[in-house]
């Protein structure tokens, strides 16, 4: 058994034009203070990371260690998640999604989906750059809109969109695996990768590619009333990253999983800070030791109610108090004895 690393915070959610949270020199000294150890870095936003030139300077990316290390940090894993998003949209999305690409590509689908690919590269290259094994995304979507059958979703439908998605993959993660990099898809609503059947389905079409890898978020598992810690026993061994965001689903009379059209506040499931929410982290953290995850503990907030400061404030000591030193003894060893041919024989009546 090995050790989780932590406590680590994603910093998406955090980034502002306010100070402290404008630059990544001032927001590190404050996550620093509040106890994290790691970050995880949106590289979509340009106060967090350069990322072409993180792909293209290992000079710059020394530079940032070191910087982040003379404040206790290290980078967990670099996030493409908006990028990764834009790999694959279903036209019913387009200008939805448009939002989350430059100016330079709006309104031009091929062209948008031609720059993502290229960021993922760059992610990649860069990752290796900072001397890093785990890269964090989304895989998009092509199906999302028919997740629920009705009308009838055509025969082949289904098959025909995971093709697809695998063939835009297929090229970027082998350009990771280039690189030393597992890519860890967060398994989520919207995406077409969203539980464990959907990531069977792409496995099988990306030949289950090595690179083709997990992050953990029990958070999403929660609103779909599927378990999350199951979970954990079927895919461990493609788990490489790990958000820690809570969650709860207190369905009623009038709403269930699909929300009824509510504002967050108002949904039946809801994401929550650590603690205030249905999430078993304790038995997460367990099962995650148990199967010899070190990877990273990364606090993910998007809280419905609670600030996302005290969010911040309170997670590092939430992440560390569930952080298992994992044994490298038996509670019985004391009791033991070597190996002793004779008198196993005797204990068996042989």
């Amino acid at each position: 058994m090995k050790t989780i690393k932590g406590p680590a915070i994603f910093l998406a959610q955090f980034l502002d034009d306010k100070e402290p949270f404008n630059s990544l020199d001032s927001i590190t000294d404050w996550v620093s203070g509040l106890g994290y150890k790691g970050i995880q870095i949106p590289t979509w936003d340009s106060r967090a990371i350069d990322l072409e030139k993180a792909a293209t300077s290992k000079t710059y990316c020394d530079e940032l260690t070191g910087k982040l290390a003379d404040k206790g940090l290290q980078i967990t894993e670099l996030s493409t998640h908006l990028q990764g998003q834009l790999v694959a949209v279903n036209p019913a999305y387009d200008a939805g999604f448009d939002g989350f690409a430059p100016d330079s590509v709006k309104g031009n689908p091929k062209a948008r989906t031609e720059w993502a690919i290229q960021q993922l590269k760059w992610a990649a290259q860069a990752s290796q750059n900072l001397g890093l094994k785990s890269h964090a995304t989304f895989s998009g979507s092509l199906l999302w809109h028919t997740m629920y059958p009705w009308p009838q979703r055509p025969q082949g439908l289904v098959d025909m969109g995971f093709t697809e998605l695998a063939n835009r993959w297929l090229p970027i993660l082998n350009h990771f695996d280039e690189h030393g990099v597992d890519v860890c898809y967060e398994i989520h609503p919207g995406e077409d990768l969203h539980d464990g059947e959907t990531y069977e389905m792409f496995l099988e079409k990306v030949n289950n590619h090595s690179r083709a890898c997990l992050l953990y978020d029990p958070s999403h598992f929660v609103l779909q009333c599927l378990d999350y810690l199951q979970y954990i026993d079927f895919y461990h061994e493609r788990i490489r990253a790990f958000h820690v965001k809570d969650a709860e689903f207190n369905a009623t009379g009038k709403q269930g999983v699909y929300g009824g059209y509510q504002s967050w506040v108002n949904r039946a499931g809801r994401f929550r800070s650590l603690g205030d929410g249905q999430v078993d982290f304790a038995s997460i953290f367990s099962k995650l030791t148990q199967y010899g995850f070190d990877g990273w503990a990364v606090m993910e907030w998007e809280c419905a109610i609670k600030d996302p400061v005290q969010g911040a404030e309170e997670g590092a000591p939430f992440i560390a108090s569930h952080i298992i030193q994992a044994t490298s003894k038996i509670f019985d060893d004391f009791a033991g004895g070597g190996a002793d041919i004779e008198l196993n024989k005797r204990i068996l009546g042989l």
